[in-house]
């Protein structure tokens, strides 16, 4: 919402600064988000006076301009506008100075070999409309040498507020300047509104044909006024408007923007000679389509809320005209519409055709229902004071909702809800200056909610504006109670999951990226989504149209990023939300990483020891059990199978789980198809962990840790290499030669794997380290032996393989 210091000033007699203003703002809920000053951005323009204007020698589009401005001697400028000529006065920006408008900053330069000091300026450049066909001219009385800003009245700062949703009354500078008014920085002024006589009834009347349905208009007022003569509206109303961001059109549509942001009573007027008959407020019929102001063609169904005549529809009720019957500078005749919509159908109908226009904005948040005819009267006064002509009588179809809330006020609950303890004679003060009507005494008021506050339904509610307008800084500031107890850990599991899943790999030398969880449909596909209840209904772009089945889009994508950019080794990780179906336990947490290029566990990037190695398997392996075993899951637990989704490469990739059925995640190199389905150069290795699919850990019987154990036995290795099927998995091995004897052996480990032509087709070595850690005595030869006969059977048992001799 934004409006210019000056306008305030109409609605609120004040002499308080532009700093206090905005500081009383944003105190009682109005928070100021901008503040543009036209003074200070335009101080270094001023007036100047054109010498004299020759051809330049060498183009001929283009004049070289002698220039006074005023301070000292003329100053050659080379200006292009057809306009320029010797004897007119214009604007002068000097070397050094800022173009809004170009967004660019002045410098001495030389154009078609003739030096040019500074620029003539057009209004474009300045911001103040669109016009760049020349520069601006100014009177034969400019003073040269003043400021343009504050010879032109541009020191009028915009003011540009966050309205929230409760606060439509605040859509309207009026309704700003009389919270203003309650906070103490002046006094409202009356704006009240006298009735226009209607010297004529009105031809054209309105008609509701809701039928059996909800109607979606409670109340509709009509007036002609004729015998005008449109044309530009007035300077004072042009300038306003365009302070605001708003281009004049013409007087009767300006009048009715003037009003939207004066009082938040938004209007419609139509060129009664391009309405048939009378007006019919209805529901669109399927199939009908409207042309609208905005020349865009929108497709209706009898949801949406229309206004028609005998020529068809006319306009979309509260949200936008149609050009058909749009005023033009030809308008002798104008119906002014001053109507109140269903709010919620509003924002439906707004929000199905994608149009948000200032009405709508209004409208569907509730405009005061008190203010129908007046806004109507208002308009019409404007309208005979700018354009003339004489007006109708005022038709009035349905009834305005008259809301008669009174609230029962303890005034003892304000200090029970917001902890401050103002006086009655305070509470009736600022109810009163926001417009309630109170009346009693302590210790209860009886409080009158006035029709523009449709947010105010109970006594809390009138807590919270006793409160902002007094100030938030009463609100004295109390120490919490301290407790003798020691606090206990509030975080749940998941949570602590996922801030230990984050330390974890960004101690791994990996960088963590935060993505969007929408992807474009063929990605989410090429990952396992791509489900059409997991497309979104409204995308922000046809790239995040659906929701994400996996963290590692994202990251593949922002890897290629920044190897455009020049960063192609690195490492990224991310822990986040991923989606399988629509109901909970399909939102799931993931922890998902990604390697490129040489950005290896070891580091990236190029060694004078030697060529960087390219990621591999490996390093996505032992990110992903890193990640594992920093989480405190049962690592020694976990199966590793061959073998991972599609988006994997089939021959290099893995599976972590924990029983056929409880799959933890994946880790290997990705797929050459899906990185260039993705456009992503490799290579590149990457992992995804589910957090929810890992087991919680037992609860111990006590937090206290158990007690050390040293053993003061040496440890015994024995080296066992076995020749076995070279589809026999390594962990496979490993695993049996572990159960072997569980309180014996306390490692084991793969030093060597060999293949070739000695050992015969589709076989291999595998060698293996066995540690065997003795707790209770020595081990004696014999003892070491039959451990070694119980690996070797065990192993051949598991594997059918055979000690290599």
């Amino acid at each position: 919402m934004k409006f210019t210091l000056s306008w305030l000033k109409e609605h609120l007699e004040t002499n308080a600064s532009l700093d206090e203003i905005t500081d009383a703002l944003t105190r009682v809920g109005l928070e100021v988000e901008d503040v543009e000053d036209k003074a200070k951005l335009l101080a270094p323009f001023t007036i100047a006076y054109v010498v004299s204007a020759v051809q330049h020698p060498n183009a001929d589009r283009l004049r070289v301009c002698m220039v006074d401005t005023g301070s000292g001697d003329p100053v050659q400028v080379v200006c292009g506008a057809p306009n320029a000529r010797a004897g007119m006065k214009s604007v002068f920006s000097p070397a050094g100075t800022y173009i809004p408008g170009k967004d660019i900053t002045l410098t001495v330069g030389t154009i078609r070999g003739v030096e040019s000091h500074g620029m003539l300026c057009s209004a474009a450049e300045l911001e103040l409309s669109e016009d760049h066909d020349g520069i601006i001219e100014l009177p034969a009385d400019a003073p040269v040498g003043m400021g343009y800003a504050e010879w032109a009245g541009l020191g009028d700062p915009v003011i540009d507020i966050a309205i929230t949703p409760n606060r439509p009354d605040c859509l309207g500078i009026h309704g700003v300047a009389r919270d203003l008014a309650a906070a103490g920085l002046g006094t409202l002024r009356d704006r009240s509104v006298a009735p226009v006589e209607g010297k004529f009834p009105s031809p054209v009347s309105v008609k509701f044909e809701f039928g059996d349905t909800p109607a979606l208009s409670p109340a509709f007022a009509l007036r002609l006024v004729r015998g005008v003569k449109n044309g530009p509206s007035p300077e004072w109303m042009q300038r306003q408007l365009r302070a605001i961001g708003l281009r004049p059109i013409n007087a009767l549509v300006d009048i009715t923007n003037f009003l939207t942001f004066d009082r938040g009573r938004p209007l419609h007027v139509f060129d009664a000679a391009k309405v048939k008959g009378d007006l019919v407020v209805r529901r669109a019929r399927e199939g009908e389509t409207l042309l609208a102001l905005d020349g865009k063609t929108y497709a209706l169904d009898p949801s949406i809320c229309v206004i028609s005549d005998d020529n068809g529809l006319e306009s979309l009720g509260g949200i936008m005209g149609g050009e058909a019957s749009g005023c033009s500078d030809d308008t002798v005749d104008v119906l002014i519409e001053s109507a109140l919509w269903e709010p919620l159908n509003i924002a439906q109908t707004g929000r199905k055709l994608g149009i948000n226009s200032d009405a709508r904005y209004r409208f569907e948040r509730g405009v005061d229902p008190a203010f129908m005819v007046p806004g109507i009267e208002l308009a019409t006064r404007l309208v005979q004071e700018i354009c003339g002509g004489e007006a109708s009588e005022v038709v009035v179809t349905g009834a305005a909702p008259e809301r008669y809330l009174t609230i029962a006020f303890p005034i003892a609950e304000v200090k029970r809800l917001a902890g401050i303890d103002p006086t009655e004679d305070e509470i009736r003060t600022v109810l009163t200056a926001l417009g309630f009507t109170v009346s009693g005494s302590a210790p209860s008021l009886s409080v009158g909610v006035p029709s523009w506050r449709p947010d105010v339904d109970g006594k809390a509610d009138l807590v919270e504006e006793v409160m902002r307008i007094l100030g938030v800084d009463r609100v004295p500031s109390t120490p919490l109670p301290k407790s003798e107890n020691v606090t206990k850990p509030v975080l749940t599991l998941a949570q602590t999951r996922t801030r230990r899943a984050k330390r974890a790999l960004a101690a791994r030398g990996l960088v963590e990226a935060v993505t969007w969880s929408f992807v474009a449909k063929p990605v989410a596909e090429a990952f396992g989504g791509g489900k059409p209840e997991l497309a979104l209904a409204n995308p922000i772009s046809a790239d995040m149209s659906d929701m994400r089945p996996s963290l590692l889009p994202g990251l593949l994508l922002a890897s290629q990023r920044n190897a455009d950019r020049g960063t192609a080794d690195l490492a990224l990780f991310e822990v986040g939300q991923i989606f399988r179906g629509t109901k909970p336990s399909d939102q799931l947490t993931a922890a998902t990483g990604i390697r490129r290029l040489s950005a290896t566990v070891n580091g990236a990037g190029r060694h004078w020891q030697g060529k960087a190695p390219a990621v591999s398997v490996y390093d996505a392996k032992a990110d992903a059990l890193a990640l594992l075993d920093a989480l405190g899951a049962p690592v020694d637990k976990f199966q590793i199978v061959a073998g991972a989704p599609g988006w994997f490469h089939p021959g290099r990739s893995g599976t972590i789980q924990l029983g056929p059925q409880n799959v933890i995640g994946w880790f290997g190199e990705l797929h050459p198809s899906v990185l260039d389905k993705l456009d992503v150069a490799g290579p590149l290795v990457g992992f995804e962990i589910l957090l929810d699919a890992i087991p919680a850990p037992r609860a111990r019987p006590t937090k206290t840790k158990p007690p050390l154990e040293l053993v003061p036995y040496q440890p015994v290795t024995r080296d066992f290499a076995f020749v076995v099927d070279r589809k026999v998995e390594a962990a496979k091995l490993v695993k049996a030669a572990q159960g072997a004897d569980k309180a014996l052996i306390s490692n084991v480990s793969v030093f060597d794997v060999f293949e070739g032509a000695s050992l015969g087709a589709d076989q291999k070595s595998i060698a293996i380290e066995v540690t065997l850690r003795p707790t209770q005595k020595t081990l004696t030869d014999e003892e070491i032996e039959a451990v070694a006969a119980k690996i070797v059977a065990q192993v051949s048992k598991a594997t059918q393989g055979v000690l290599r001799s």
